[in-house]
């Protein structure tokens, strides 16, 4: 039935889009006596009967064979009994036309009281029947290379195509083998595939191999066969027959896709320069070159910018300085190269200067005469070498990325007889684009790093000093190049009172910003301990800090210059007093520091851990312990302990390590830091270890102070009687003068208790106490005032003073500096014979 028209089908089509769709097929309704009761447009098309023509007459009228109103009755009948029915009937058309036509009727159903039949129909077309001689034509001018084997695997039929890919006339294929005629296509492997398929009847289709061919025997192709055995009529196997289309432009893509992939995967592993060079060249020895160099740009290696290449002209060198990465060959050592790792490489002469390497466009020889003259002329040994080992083919592919020149890589075959060919071009690019862009990713960031690490080597203190409270030492490691250089610092930080202020701290994230930020910490650190704040107040205003600063970076848009925001920090507090031998810490979200007394096991101080720095809105606690002299005092940073991938066992192995008796304070922390972290870690680790002294009743003296300005003068001789026994003799009028100052001040305009303090350690300190919370100001007197001179006058004589606060109240203090041999003489004094031992 032939489809009707597409206005009719639009017309009696419901818009299914299933395979069995029948809304084109001509439909009726006939009811039980024959007659029309409903007409289509469908069967209008096919028959060419209109509607009101068909409806209410008899469908008697269509049939076209004698014996088909029995038949008809027949089909009735089974329909009545609930059964479809399908099958041929011949029709005939308005125009007299008899017609073939595959007719469905349903089983019987009412409608408005009457039984009645769905009748659906469409032309059965006649099948097409071909000459042998199309047949013949079509196998012969089949762009399919096809052929007819025997049980002997000997050819009986090759048609044109077959000729033309395998480059063998048929007259010389006939009788004869594959194996015997083309052994570069795997004949052997491609015999017994076929065996086997008249051994089993079992077909094989799109088999894929490649090799040569008599047709191009300068060029690798690939094919694509099928193979199916021959059955007689009495199913005998008689012969096979195979199919072969040449796939080597899909071969080659494929091939290409495959080993960019597997290249992605090989080449830069790591974020260094040299290491990505010599994978680039591990990997394409020997799957795609016999011989390959890769040369850098030498501002490349140095991680330097690309400006490097070019002069002060602006322009590029004829000749720029390249140096030989990576090196690789098929034969061992590699006796083709003219250089080797490390030495200063000469390029190619005009043309093939600069430009070449600006332009990125591959120099591409598939012929390679070693007396062409760019290779003498450049280099008299490379001819040589040329000859010598059979270089006959070669790419050379510039290293581009992000518009920067990084070098040349340079693929050469000698052993592999096949020149390269466009396709390995395409390949060569691929494989040297994806290359680029790791080692300028390496260049890049072993630029940053090495940015970072000095920024951060400077922002560390240069040498640590713990005065005479403590004996100091430190070990610092910065993280391996993967992890990048991380925030970590440490400080010493003298104060007033011979005490010390000791510090840790981590920024959060790697690299510049982290470094930047670190210095910005310490140098917070140092200005507040200078203000004497005690730790958890200090803690305090440094989270505030933090939490300007990351609001200030993320208001200037940061993020979108490529600097991460200050995201936040961990740190640790402690001051340690040698006269008291009392220590104060707080921590904000840092591990504790760890104690190792003289005489008993290692212990983590239990101390409030506080929010890391950053997060603002919650308080800072601190926490005293009392140190025995000599006693071990660590502060650490997490990578030293989370290098056991467990904090409690890092924790223990530390305490363990420092608890050994070891006296030299250096050699004890470089041993620990060596034993936790045996190689390297992907965080900075930072050591600082104190041995703890005190300041005995020789080296300290006080006086409680009346409320009394008569009390002066007493306290101010005691003051300098003590002095002179200390061998300080020539401080003792500076100390009077300091004492009368600070202890009228305290009686004129602070509360008592007061109490007056001579510290001597590596300084002369006078401290003040009170019980007043008043701060000192200093003022400059007049001519004419008879006052106001005070706190001057101390601020000239002293090397330094200052004030810091306590729970009572407020100590003023001054410091005056001990010449050396006085300090010697004061440590070594000889006690006169007058004087009680």
């Amino acid at each position: 039935m032939e489809p009707a028209r597409k206005s009719d089908t639009a017309a009696t089509s419901v818009g299914s889009a299933d395979l069995f769709d029948a809304s084109t097929d001509a439909a009726a309704v006939i009811s039980r006596d024959g007659a029309v009761v409903g007409w289509t447009r469908g069967a209008e098309a096919l028959l060419g009967y209109s509607a009101p023509e068909m409806v209410g007459a008899s469908a008697g009228r269509l049939l076209a064979e004698p014996e088909a109103p029995a038949r008809v009755g027949g089909i009735a009948d089974r329909c009545r009994a609930g059964n479809g029915w399908s099958g041929m009937i011949r029709v005939r058309h308005r125009d007299g036309r008899p017609l073939d036509v595959l007719l469905r009727v349903s089983a019987a159903f009412r409608m408005d009281g009457r039984e009645c039949f769905l009748l659906s129909a469409r032309e059965e077309r006649g099948r097409w029947t071909m000459a042998q001689s199309v047949l013949d034509g079509f196998l012969a001018r089949s762009p399919v290379g096809m052929a007819v084997l025997d049980r002997d695997l000997r050819y009986v039929w090759v048609n044109g195509t077959l000729e033309q890919l395998g480059g063998v006339p048929q007259e010389e294929r006939l009788g004869r083998r594959l194996s015997e005629l083309l052994p570069g296509l795997q004949g052997e492997a491609l015999e017994k595939l076929m065996r086997k398929v008249l051994a089993t009847g079992v077909p094989v289709t799109d088999y894929e191999y490649d090799g040569w061919s008599w047709a191009d025997p300068h060029r690798r192709h690939a094919y694509s066969a099928s193979f199916f055995p021959l059955v007689d009529t009495d199913d005998t196997v008689t012969g096979i027959c195979y199919m072969v289309l040449d796939v080597t432009e899909r071969w080659a893509a494929r091939r290409i896709l495959s080993m960019v992939n597997e290249a992605g995967t090989s080449i830069g592993t790591t974020l260094d320069v040299l290491r990505t060079a010599e994978e680039l060249a591990d990997f394409a020895v020997p799957r795609f070159a016999d011989f390959v160099v890769v040369d850098l740009l030498e501002p490349v290696l140095g991680s330097e910018t690309h400006e490097a290449l070019l002069d002060d002209a602006g322009s590029a060198p004829a000749r720029p300085a390249l140096r030989r990465a990576a090196v690789r060959s098929v034969r061992e050592g590699c006796p083709e190269a003219v250089y080797r790792v490390g030495d200063r490489v000469g390029f190619l002469g005009p043309p093939y200067d600069a430009r070449t390497l600006i332009k990125g466009d591959p120099l591409f020889i598939p012929v390679l005469d070693a007396d062409q003259d760019p290779w003498a002329t450049a280099e008299p040994r490379r001819p040589d070498r040329i000859r010598r080992f059979g270089i006959h083919s070669l790419i050379s592919v510039p290293m581009r990325a992000r518009n920067t020149a990084l070098g040349l890589a340079t693929f050469a075959r000698t052993t592999n007889p096949a020149p390269f060919g466009s396709d390995d071009v395409l390949l060569a690019r691929e494989l040297v684009a994806r290359a680029a862009v790791c080692l300028d990713n390496a260049r890049r960031y072993t630029r940053e790093h090495t940015a970072a690490l000095t920024l951060q080597r400077s922002l560390l203190p240069p040498a640590l000093t713990g005065g005479t409270a403590l004996d100091v030492a430190s070990s610092y490691l910065p993280a391996d190049s993967a992890g990048g250089v991380g925030g970590d610092w440490f400080d010493v930080i003298p104060l007033s009172g011979a005490r010390v202020g000791l510090v840790v701290g981590d920024v959060v994230g790697h690299g510049i910003s982290a470094a930047a930020s670190m210095g910005r910490l310490r140098t917070a650190v140092q200005t507040l301990a200078d203000m004497e704040l005690p730790p958890d107040e200090l803690l305090a205003h440094l989270d505030d800090l933090v939490l300007r600063l990351g609001g200030e970076e993320s208001f200037s848009g940061a993020d979108a210059r490529g600097t991460a925001a200050f995201t936040g920090a961990t740190c640790l507090y402690a001051v340690y007093d040698p006269v008291t031998r009392r220590c104060t810490m707080a921590r904000a979200g840092h591990p504790p520091p760890v104690v190792v007394p003289p005489d008993g096991p290692a212990y983590f101080p239990e101390i409030p851990a506080g929010p890391p720095l950053g997060l603002g809105g919650m308080a800072f606690e601190a926490t005293e312990i009392e140190l025995a002299e000599h006693s071990l005092f660590g502060l650490f940073t997490n990578g030293l302990i989370q290098a056991c991938d467990d904090v409690e066992r890092g924790m223990a192995r530390l305490a363990e390590a420092l608890a050994r008796p070891e006296p030299d304070l250096e050699k004890l922390c470089g041993t620990a830091v060596r034993d936790l972290i045996p190689g390297p870690q992907p965080d900075d680790i930072a050591l600082l270890l104190t041995r703890t002294h005190a300041l005995g009743a020789d080296h300290a003296v006080s006086w409680d102070v009346p409320d009394d300005p008569a009390a002066v003068g007493e306290i101010r001789a005691l003051a300098a009687r003590q002095v002179t026994e200390w061998g300080l003799g020539e401080l003792a009028m500076t100390t009077e003068l300091l004492v009368s100052e600070l202890v009228t001040n305290a009686i004129r305009y602070a509360a008592p208790p007061i109490r007056v303090r001579l510290l001597r350690d590596s300084r002369l300190t006078c401290e003040v106490a009170d019980a007043s919370s008043t701060a000192p100001r200093l003022r400059h007197a007049r001519s004419t005032d008879e006052g106001g001179r005070g706190l001057f006058l101390v601020a000239q004589m002293s090397l330094r003073w200052g004030a810091r606060y306590t729970g009572e109240g407020k100590i003023i203090w001054a410091e005056q500096k001990i010449p050396a041999e006085q300090r010697i003489s004061a440590e070594y004094r000889i006690p006169d014979e007058r004087e009680t031992p």
